[in-house]
């Protein structure tokens, strides 16, 4: 985990599924956004809240959280911490 910062790696990408690991330094902070595809995160060590819309959830090591397409989200690291994020991608349509 960084000791300020945030740093990502990227395990997996193909054209079903994305799969990058983060790590967040105490304090730090990935401000809200939304993307077009479903995604999930798992947290693997740490506790952070979690922005979801309207609402916030408080995520620590073992928590797994579902986003939607198009939902408003955003991640406070109350500590460091480490959490996967798989981004699901719709099969191509054929033609």
């Amino acid at each position: 985990m960084p000791e300020k910062g945030i740093l990502s790696r990227v395990l997996h990408k193909d054209e079903h599924a994305n799969v990058t690991l983060f790590g967040f330094a105490a304090g730090e902070e990935l401000s809200a956004h939304s993307a077009p595809t479903p995604a999930v995160l798992y947290f693997l060590e740490g506790e952070a809240d979690v922005q979801l819309g309207d609402d916030t959830v408080h995520a620590q090591s073992g928590s797994f959280v579902y986003m939607p397409p198009m939902l408003p989200h955003g991640i406070a690291a109350r500590t460091a911490l480490r959490m996967l994020l798989v981004q699901m991608k719709a099969p191509s349509q054929a033609h």
